[in-house]
């Protein structure tokens, strides 16, 4: 069986795969535009705010925080999310660039 070599790829191109991979479910999706709306960082509200159960959400913030889209503060016995700036803008910059490459014209299909 073949495992991915992802040390053969660029760090962008492993990049761009992770922030995909966090972005390719939709609680994923709503859980980024609730922490987007926000002002400051999200404690507890994120399960009141989607219909899952907080072990779900749970799994859905880890993979947020694995792609570094979020980052994830305690603060007494709560865990408080936000947008991490920095790499958000990144993100956006390089899936802006990734999906504006046009298909080379072909006879294909």
């Amino acid at each position: 069986m073949a495992t991915a070599k992802t040390a053969d790829f660029s760090l962008r191109d492993n990049r761009i795969a992770r922030y995909a991979k966090a972005l390719s479910h939709p609680a994923r999706i709503a859980i980024l535009r609730l922490l987007l709306k926000k002002e400051s960082c999200v404690c507890g509200d994120i399960v009141d705010e989607l219909p899952l159960s907080q072990s779900t959400v749970s799994q859905h913030l880890k993979e947020l925080k694995e792609a570094r889209l979020i980052k994830g503060e305690i603060d007494g016995v709560n865990v408080c999310y936000c947008i991490d700036e920095a790499e958000w803008i990144q993100a956006s910059k390089w899936l802006s660039e990734f999906l504006a490459l046009s298909p080379v014209k072909n006879t294909c299909c």
